[in-house]
């Protein structure tokens, strides 16, 4: 069994955006792993394992608009089933 189930990632649209910050709060705020947090000059892509996808999405869609959201159960890919 794994420690953390979804892969969680998406895009955040948005000015003023700081991929430090957003890591640090995410880091500081939500259990997980495997964080990644990188941009450009308008977006964010956030990718992190977590058992809790929804808050994620959740403190994301606080800081600009989201989408190309992808939550992928890990744990049923793992048996060879669809996530």
């Amino acid at each position: 069994m794994l420690e953390f189930r979804y892969d969680t990632q998406l895009l955040i649209e948005g000015k003023n955006l700081s991929e430090d910050a957003i890591n640090d709060y995410i880091t500081s705020n939500f259990e997980g792993d495997s964080l990644l947090a990188v941009r450009d000059d308008e977006l964010i892509k956030i990718h992190f394992h977590t058992n809790r996808p929804w808050e994620i999405l959740e403190y994301c869609s606080t800081l600009g608009e989201i989408y190309d959201i992808v939550v992928e159960d890990m744990e049923r890919q793992s048996k060879g089933l669809k996530g």
